[in-house]
C-alpha cells in the first residue's frame, strides 16, 4: 500500500482537495539525493542542519487542522524542505499566497528549488523568505492561516496579532499539537492534541 492510500485508511487524510494535494507534490522531491529513496517511510526524516522534514502522519493531521482553502493567504513557519509549502501552494491555488519562512537561509535555498519543481515560485504562489519565524511576518500580514513545523514554548504574540479574525493557527507547544481559532482581537478558541515530536523552533 503506497503511503498516502496508507494515511487515508488510517483516518489521517480525509478532505478530497488536500488528498489531491500529497498525491500530486510528491514528498521525494523535497528529501536530499540520498534519502530518496526513504521517501515512502511514515517518519521524520534529516534534511541538514540538525532539522528534519516532518512525519507524512503529522503533515496530514496538522495541513487538515489548519484546513487551507483556495484564494488563502498562508504564513508556513519552519518551511524547511518546502514540502509543506507545496502542499499549501497546490490546495491554495492561483489565487491565494503561501510565505515560507525559515531561518537557516541554507534551507530557504534548498525549500526554494524543491518547491520550484513545481513553479509555484516563478508563478508567484509561494514566496520563500530566510527570518525568524517567531516574529511572524509583518509585511505580509494578516494572513488567513499560519501553519508551524517547529516546537515553540508557548504561542507568539506575533502570530496572534498578525491572524485575520476568524482564522487558525495550529501549532507544536512543547509536545502537543494545538489549533488556536481567533474569534475576534482579544479571544481565541484552542484546541489541544496531545503527543507528538518536533524539532524545536529557533529564534533570534
Amino acid at each position: 500500500m503506497s503511503l498516502i492510500d496508507s494515511l487515508i485508511e488510517g483516518g489521517w487524510l480525509k478532505t478530497p482537495r488536500i488528498i489531491e494535494a500529497f498525491r500530486k507534490i510528491k514528498r521525494v522531491d523535497f528529501l536530499p539525493k540520498d534519502l530518496e529513496d526513504l521517501a515512502e517511510l511514515n517518519e521524520a526524516l534529516p534534511i541538514g542542519y540538525g532539522q528534519t522534514i516532518s512525519q507524512p502522519l503529522v503533515v496530514a493531521f496538522m495541513i487538515e487542522q489548519l484546513q487551507p482553502q483556495p484564494g488563502d493567504k498562508i504564513l508556513d513557519i519552519g518551511s524547511g524542505s518546502g514540502w509543506t509549502a507545496a502542499l499549501l501552494a497546490e490546495i491554495v491555488g492561483p489565487e491565494g499566497k503561501v510565505i515560507a519562512i525559515d531561518i537557516i537561509s541554507e534551507l530557504v535555498e534548498f525549500g526554494r528549488k524543491n518547491i520550484e519543481k513545481y513553479n509555484f515560485v516563478k508563478k508567484g504562489v509561494v514566496q520563500c523568505v530566510c527570518a525568524d519565524g517567531s516574529k511572524g511576518y509583518p509585511k505580509e500580514a494578516p494572513f488567513d492561516k499560519i501553519l508551524v513545523s517547529a516546537t515553540a514554548k508557548e504561542l507568539s504574540s506575533a502570530w496572534k496579532e498578525q491572524l485575520k479574525i476568524g482564522g487558525r493557527i495550529v501549532t507544536p507547544i512543547n509536545t502537543s499539537i494545538w489549533v488556536f481559532l481567533k474569534k475576534n482581537e482579544k479571544e481565541f478558541t484552542e484546541i489541544e492534541y496531545p503527543g507528538f515530536v518536533f524539532v524545536p523552533l529557533i529564534s533570534k
